[in-house]
């Protein structure tokens, strides 16, 4: 039974935490994705190594927690526990100057050793924590602190405070592995003695992988996107690992990465020179002018402005930037690059810098500054990496309007959609293969739309700006990870009750719909009115409970609104062949017609309207037989209905509902509207001749009789219009005498006929009349 009281209590172990210590993406990770669980209604505490670069100011605000030996090998060395509180997030610096008083993160010879006592000390720490918490799920995060999970599992197993903890490892990048001598096995892990740990460590026959113990021991296996989880399965993106990724892929997913949206805001932002929104983009005009200025670049703003803020290797696609510089600058799009890296990038950049002042622009620096102002000013932003895990830059390019251009690989898949010229969809535009050729494809693709169609290029940034990646997205998904490896613990309403409640909604309303306008498709002929008039016919009754009681009135509702849209196409029809010549009598002698309406005709109608509104409900609950005398009624009471309708406005508006038991006051007013038609066609008929009046009767006779046939047998099981055969004749009856005007020749003809055709002439007739 799930435990209401208690709430997830997470470790989240990184190697780099923002705004303490950063060197990539997941310094932003740990210094995001924490206060999101907080915030979602989890408890956290963020465990990072205590690092002698973390700015002072930070280091001031610690306050000594704990301290203790851990073992690693032979040794027990110290470890402190200093505890900061930072935006609602609890941080553990793990305090050991020996390993971590260095100037920068990684990079030593004694790595393996440093993270390996990091891991050790992560799972030690387990016991120190504050009163109160408990961890249930330990978050580790790359190889240096992959072998947390192994650790926990082989030296810590048994213990009480231990059995509940469930164990996450997240690949960043699965290219960092952590891969040592496997003399550390035994000198600094103390796992060589245990054959289990030693096998599963063992890449080779001289060497062990950190990063392949925690692919073993995790309960499970998260990385930074869907599409990246799919490719390190495969030998090309597994970098050696895809094995044992495929035999543990039932515990590995794809979760996207989130940016900080507070802090990558256009309309806020300090670092840029103007502030802008997405309903107002002038100041992205300023911020470019400022950047091209800045650079040294020519002051244009039609020339579209392409950067790139990358590192300069291989990974990021560089080979693919210097195959197509050249074609790219000379084709008059505005490039700049910041970024640093390898030196044969760097000297090819400073070489486009010098052939092409003024449209090429090259910064061999660091400068996160900058960066920000690129971000603002540009149009284009450029990302063919290789291989990418999730990337950030592309998604803060979109948060600040500009359009990115990536590789559809990894994260970069996931997260831009490509332009589609057809249907204006996209927020990006992309290619497939490593390429340089249709690297620059894709540039002159966005470079022609910026050119000639900037009325979809403004759709398409407001497109981009409008993305969702927060990192309260991104939270959620590992909270359903969370929790259901802790199916005790109850889920705050608040984060996922709510959320499921209304998607449950949206799920069950939307069934009946479909059935609704899947049935009639072929309405494309009609007007809109008489499709919504449609819909609600079906959804009116579903949500009263009297309906609900009764499922076979159901049916009847719908099956007689469909034989009404029927007779509104024939109408429809015939009325598009003589609108052309007639519009302007048509519109004339209907306004006449209306005014000659009778009050003892308004009366008739109303009188008409109360025995088909009892008769026509009992009906439907019979068992429906398909024979010729059922038809015969359906088409009497439909030409009897269109008789009916053309009286006037106001005959109809009172004869609508008994006609329509199941529909709302709406539904009849939208069907008047329409079924007006019928009215004008009969008074541009008054114009023909004597002869072509009967020729006229006589040809469109079988034909209302051909689709009022059509009607039944498709859709006339329910039998409600079986109950209407008795009022049909008391409907033609009433509208006869109702207005004594001349009889056309035609009516005696109609008179003699004995069979079902009589009603049709008779509705004609009624017309003709009037």
């Amino acid at each position: 039974m799930a435990d209401s009281s208690k709430k997830m209590q997470i470790v989240f172990a990184s190697a780099e935490c923002a705004p303490f210590v950063k060197t990539g993406g997941l310094g932003d990770v740990a210094g995001s994705l924490p206060a999101a669980l907080v915030r979602a209604g989890a408890e956290v505490i963020v465990m990072v190594p205590k690092y002698a670069t973390i700015k002072d100011e930070y280091k001031a605000q610690m306050e000594h927690f704990s301290d203790f030996y851990v073992s690693l090998g032979w040794r027990n060395e110290y470890c402190g526990l200093e505890k900061l509180e930072h935006d609602g997030v609890t941080y553990m610096f793990i305090d050991n100057e020996r390993y971590f008083a260095r100037d920068y993160p990684y990079g030593f010879f004694d790595d393996g050793e440093r993270f390996a006592f990091f891991s050790k000390a992560i799972t030690e720490s387990l016991q120190h924590l504050p009163a109160g918490f408990e961890c249930d799920i330990l978050h580790c995060n790359d190889w240096q602190t992959a072998l947390a999970p192994v650790f926990l599992r082989e030296f810590y197993q048994g213990l009480p405070l231990y059995d509940r903890v469930k164990t996450v490892f997240s690949i960043h990048n699965v290219a960092f592995q952590g891969q040592f001598s496997d003399t550390v096995m035994e000198d600094i892990l103390g796992v060589a003695h245990i054959p289990a740990a030693a096998s599963q460590l063992r890449c080779d026959a001289c060497s062990i992988n950190y990063m392949l113990g925690a692919l073993h021991y995790a309960d499970a296996i998260t990385t930074v996107s869907p599409t990246y989880a799919g490719e390190i399965q495969t030998p090309e993106f597994g970098e050696g690992l895809d094995g044992v990724l495929r035999e543990r892929s039932y515990a590995l997913q794809g979760i996207l990465n989130g940016i900080d949206v507070a802090g990558f805001d256009p309309a806020t932002d300090k670092r840029i020179a103007a502030n802008y929104t997405v309903e107002d983009r002038s100041g992205k005009a300023v911020c470019k002018a400022k950047l091209q200025e800045e650079l040294g670049l020519e002051v244009r703003d039609d020339r579209p402005l392409m950067v790139m803020v990358t590192r300069l290797t291989r990974q990021k696609g560089m080979d693919l930037v210097m195959y197509a510089l050249d074609r790219i600058l000379a084709g008059g799009v505005q490039v700049a690059v910041l970024g640093t890296g390898d030196r044969d990038y760097e000297d090819g950049l400073r070489y486009f810098q010098d052939k092409y002042p003024g449209t090429m622009a090259a910064r061999i620096e660091f400068d996160p500054a900058l960066s920000q102002r690129m971000y603002a000013a540009a149009d284009m932003f450029l990302m063919p990496s290789k291989f990418e895990p999730c990337g950030l830059s592309q998604i803060i390019a979109m948060r600040y309007g500009t359009l990115p251009i990536v590789r559809e690989t990894g994260g970069l898949k996931d997260t831009v959609q490509p332009y589609n010229e057809f249907t204006g969809e996209g927020t990006g535009f992309s290619f497939t293969n490593f390429n340089g050729d249709e690297m620059g494809d894709a540039v002159f693709r966005a470079a022609r739309l910026f050119w000639d169609n900037r009325d979809a290029w403004n759709q398409l940034v407001t497109q981009a700006m409008s993305q969702d990646f927060s990192w309260t997205r991104s939270a959620d998904k590992y909270l359903d990870l969370y929790f259901f490896m802790h199916p005790e613990i109850e889920r705050p309403a608040a984060v996922v009750d709510e959320p499921e409640a209304v998607a449950e909604k949206v799920e069950a309303e939307p069934e009946p719909q479909a059935e609704v306008v899947a049935k009639p498709e072929p309405k494309a002929e009609e007007k809109p009115v008489g499709a919504k008039s449609e819909v609600k016919v079906e959804t009116a009754p579903e949500a009263a409970p009297e309906a609900e009681a009764k499922p076979a009135a159901k049916p009847a509702a719908k099956k007689t609104t469909t034989r009404k849209t029927t007779a509104k196409k024939a109408t429809t029809t015939k009325a598009a062949a003589t609108k052309t010549t007639a519009a302007k009598a048509t519109t004339a002698k209907a306004t006449t017609t209306r005014k000659r309406t009778t009050a003892a005709a308004k009366k008739a109608a109303e009188a008409e309207a109360a025995p088909e509104v009892k008769t026509e409900t009992k009906p439907a609950k019979k068992t429906p037989a398909k024979t010729a005398a059922k038809k015969t009624t359906a088409t009497k009471t439909t030409t009897a209905k269109k008789a009916t309708v053309t009286k006037s406005t106001k005959t109809k508006a009172a004869a609508k509902p008994a006609a329509k038991v199941e529909e709302t006051p709406a539904e009849s007013k939208a069907e008047a509207a329409v079924e007006a038609k019928p009215a004008a066609k009969t008074t541009t008929r008054k114009r023909t001749t004597t002869t072509a009046k009967k020729a006229t009767t006589k040809a469109a006779a079988p034909k209302a009789e051909a689709k009022a046939e059509e009607k039944p047998e498709v859709k006339a099981k329910p039998a409600p219009k079986a109950a209407e055969d008795k009022t049909a004749p008391k409907a033609t009856a009433k509208t006869e005498p109702a207005k004594e005007t001349p009889v056309s020749p035609a009516a005696p003809t109609e008179e003699k006929a004995p069979t079902k055709k009589t009603s049709v002439r008779k509705a004609t007739a009624t017309r003709k009349r009037r």
